[in-house]
């Protein structure tokens, strides 16, 4: 796996060590209100989180949510990374920050460097992301990020229905 610096991030691949940082980031209002409860309430179902949900990512595509670390103050954050998702044909952009880190372009400093890591280093030609319309603040980092709204749609076994964003690698 792979580990990003930015000028103020350490992106770097979970470990089960991330634990109570998961444990609170997925149980966050806003984690809860749009991307939806993962029933992790201690920290045991934090550990199975990571080593079944994001190592598998890790295992099987070599891409997967990492943690965002503020180097500044040597803590983590939130999560951003490259996924492959049940439903899409490309790879995916996500990401979670805690409340307190909002406003503060981290999302958008995260995203950006995990967007060239998948169009440099991966090549991919083209990388999407998905959010509900009423997720503003992803919307906004997805479309300052460049990503472009192309179409509402449905993903088998999600209820909500979801906005595809995308963009297409430029080829010079």
């Amino acid at each position: 796996m792979y580990s990003i610096k930015t000028a103020r991030l350490i992106i770097r691949p979970l470990n089960t060590e991330d634990d109570g940082f998961i444990l609170r980031l997925l149980n966050t209002p806003g984690w809860l209100e749009f991307i939806g409860d993962r029933q992790i309430h201690n920290v045991a179902d934090a550990q199975k989180y990571i080593v079944e949900k994001i190592h598998k990512n890790y295992e099987e595509y070599g891409i997967g949510l990492q943690l965002v670390f503020l180097e500044s103050v040597q803590k983590p954050i939130g999560i951003c990374g490259l996924i492959k998702r049940d439903g899409l044909d490309d790879l995916d952009i996500g990401f979670a920050f805690l409340p307190e880190y909002f406003g503060s372009g981290y999302a958008f400093e995260a995203a950006k460097a995990s967007l060239d890591y998948g169009f440099n280093e991966l090549k991919c030609n083209r990388i999407v992301a998905i959010t509900t319309e009423n997720n503003i603040r992803s919307r906004n980092v997805l479309e300052k990020i460049g990503l472009q709204f192309e179409k509402f749609f449905f993903i088998e076994g999600d209820p909500d229905e979801l906005m595809l964003y995308g963009l297409n690698r430029n080829i010079d």
